[in-house]
């Protein structure tokens, strides 16, 4: 019996499996939970198979692929003496809200055998927020489980007031028995007679049925591509190359079905499993800014998905307000009853000025649709930037913690993440560096809608004067002199949070920053403190606010990392930007070129390889992209870099 706690990941149509080596289930949670997820809920959290009542030994064990399939050979445990009697191979599948297993048994005795095969299953309904290694409980009352025989399987069932899910088990041929357990479990059960050498089959099939799902649409087909030009396709860097390549396949297996403004359905990347297999704003928007030359069908659903998504209204449980995009989609039981806030959260100061970003980006690449459908949306969304974001009355888009929610709303969203350099908090209305920068490029690119596709030169220049002002008062209030570098965020006071960190990379990517501004941030973060010889590290060591471990204040993190690169590319940093890249591909050849959401920011010289950071997400989705942006930080054209009019 393995005790390995590799998971193999299924995934397809937002549906998400985790099985262990043998293809079991064994209802983990913390870190890495395994079962079937459909819409926020765990729909199978034990699926144990045993031979003669003994737990399997592994011969074969699935692959670390993102596929929609595993496969598993395993046996009854033997020795030399007594080679094991049968050997079973499994076969798994996931579908939208389905997993299918196809089990073989084969005789490996030259005379007839009996052979028991028992499959211990069951379903909690778990909502993912309740697995998380977080130490929260939260109080379910009046929540019913049952478990309701049938002719050929089981189904399990749960219900709380309104809501109401179940989980169906069936197989062909019916079990022989259905045994209770003691546990609510259940355990089918076959008596299975071989011939010599022979072999025998079972067909399992789990069903899923999530509260409140739509009946099953399945996420778009990709588009036909052109077969590959080996030439146009090579970035000259085979291990960029082999990076893009499993970051485009962990992609594809990332693909979710989404609904547009007029009820289309489209598809977006999901933003990463076990936690995040869902719309997230921010993560979409950046994904598909990254894929934007190899998968621009994912940026022009996401730009419906969101638009669609769009506050239209006042709501402040949600921090909605109008025109404001949304940050996260949730539809589960602890959403359902408002337990946790994120059935439609709009707790992100940067995920609106990001969609006007990638609504140019994609007229400038791929034509003027979605840009001209989409107008009033993206007007919308300028509209809140200047007055409920904050812009007009105070110069800069602001936030302040959401009780419940979310403590910071701009990328680095952990409770601490926004600090000054001795680890204290900043508190008060925040306005964080990165969001200032996604605003200025949000106004200028959107400026340039106005006058190309949109044909209103006179909206056009407002936006530019208002973007200009903005990039004024940025480096006015937020440049350290002695650090020469800028501050994290404003506080409540006004007061510089003086944290060094690589938002200030953010800066460079959205070209806020002045030239000499620029070449001061890019020897910052290629110096040691920043410079893990994995990637630049979100706080720099030797403050305070430093931890080697810590999700926003110390890891290192891909995407971060490609935004960087693509800065320093903006500015003409090639040597530095291709320095930032080559470090991202030594992570992912170490890691079989898939790259985690976050690794531990050890130094390079200090530890046998990338470190990883324990509850990272991988497949995750702006990680799988960042291969690609790294290819274009190293060897494609960049926008050119505005110098501010005046500088401080």
């Amino acid at each position: 019996m393995t005790t390995s706690t590799h998971h193999q990941q299924l995934v397809h149509d937002g549906t998400f499996a985790a099985v262990g080596p043998s293809g079991d289930i064994t209802g983990d949670r913390g870190a890495r939970p395994d079962g079937l997820f459909a819409r926020d809920a765990r729909h199978l959290s034990r699926w144990q198979l045993t031979i003669d009542g003994s737990t399997p030994t592994v011969l074969v064990p699935p692959t670390d692929e993102l596929t929609a399939t595993a496969t598993a050979v395993v046996t009854r445990p033997g020795s030399r003496a007594e080679a094991p009697a049968h050997t079973v191979f499994r076969r798994q599948t996931v579908g939208s809200g389905t997993l299918t297993e196809r089990l073989r048994l084969r005789s490996n005795r030259g005379e007839e055998s009996t052979v028991l095969l028992a499959l211990t299953v069951d379903a909690d309904f778990a909502d993912q927020f309740e697995l998380r290694s977080d130490h929260r409980w939260y109080e379910k009352p009046h929540a019913i489980r049952t478990r309701r025989l049938l002719p050929d399987g089981v189904e399990f069932g749960y219900r709380r007031r309104d809501w109401e899910a179940r989980t169906v088990v069936t197989a062909e041929p019916a079990p022989d028995a259905v045994e209770e357990t003691g546990s609510g479990a259940r355990r089918l059960c076959w008596v299975l007679r071989l011939p010599p050498h022979g072999t025998a089959e079972l067909l399992l099939k789990v069903t899923a049925h999530p509260h409140g799902a739509p009946a099953p649409r399945p996420v778009p087909a990709p588009p036909d591509r052109p077969a590959a030009d080996p030439a146009g396709d090579s970035s000259g860097w085979p291990e960029l190359d082999l990076a893009c390549a499993r970051g485009l396949a962990d992609l594809d297996g990332l693909r979710m079905a989404a609904t547009g403004p007029e009820g289309e359905t489209v598809a977006v990347p999901a933003a990463g499993v076990p936690w995040f297999l869902t719309l997230l704003g921010r993560h979409a928007l950046i994904t598909s800014l990254f894929a934007l030359r190899d998968r621009p069908e994912l940026a022009h659903g996401t730009l419906l998905a969101l638009a669609a998504t769009q506050a239209r209204a006042e709501d402040p449980a949600r921090i909605a307000q109008p025109g404001k995009i949304v940050h996260e989609v949730r539809h589960g039981e602890l959403a359902h009853f408002r337990q946790v806030p994120y059935d439609r959260y709009y707790g992100s100061v940067d995920s609106t000025p990001l969609f006007l970003v990638l609504l140019e980006a994609y007229a400038a690449a791929h034509g003027p649709e979605p840009a001209a459908r989409l107008q009033a949306h993206a007007r919308a969304a300028v509209r809140w930037m200047l007055t409920d974001g904050g812009l007009e009355e105070h110069g800069y888009l602001r936030y302040q913690a959401d009780e419940g929610g979310l403590a910071n709303q701009s990328w680095k969203d952990s409770a601490r993440a926004i600090c000054f350099a001795d680890g204290s908090p900043a508190k008060g209305v925040i306005s964080a560096a990165t969001a200032q920068g996604y605003a200025y490029d949000a106004l200028t690119r959107t400026a340039r809608l106005a006058r190309t596709v949109w044909d209103d030169p006179g909206y056009a220049d407002r936006l530019e004067e208002t973007a200009a002002a903005l990039q004024n008062r940025f480096l006015r209030d937020f440049w350290l002199p002695a650090a020469r570098f800028p501050a994290l965020a404003l506080d409540g006071t006004g007061r510089r949070a003086d944290a060094l960190g690589s938002d200030a990379g953010h800066l460079l990517w959205s070209g806020i920053l002045d030239r000499e501004r620029a070449e001061a941030v890019a020897d910052r973060l290629l110096s040691p403190a920043f410079f893990s010889g994995w990637g630049i590290r979100t706080v720099a060591a030797g403050q305070g606010a430093y931890h080697p471990l810590s999700y926003h204040r110390g890891g290192v993190w891909p995407h971060d990392n490609a935004v960087a690169a693509m800065g320093l590319a903006r500015y003409g940093l090639h040597e530095q930007a291709r320095t930032v890249a080559g470090a991202v591909v030594d992570v992912a050849a170490r890691s079989g070129w898939r790259l985690a959401e976050v690794i531990a920011g050890y130094d390079r010289e200090d530890s046998l390889g990338p470190v990883p950071y324990p509850h990272a997400c991988s497949p995750q989705a702006w990680s799988a992209a960042a291969p690609l942006a790294l290819r274009t930080a190293v060897g494609a054209a960049v926008p050119p870099v505005r110098e501010p009019a005046a500088t401080a």
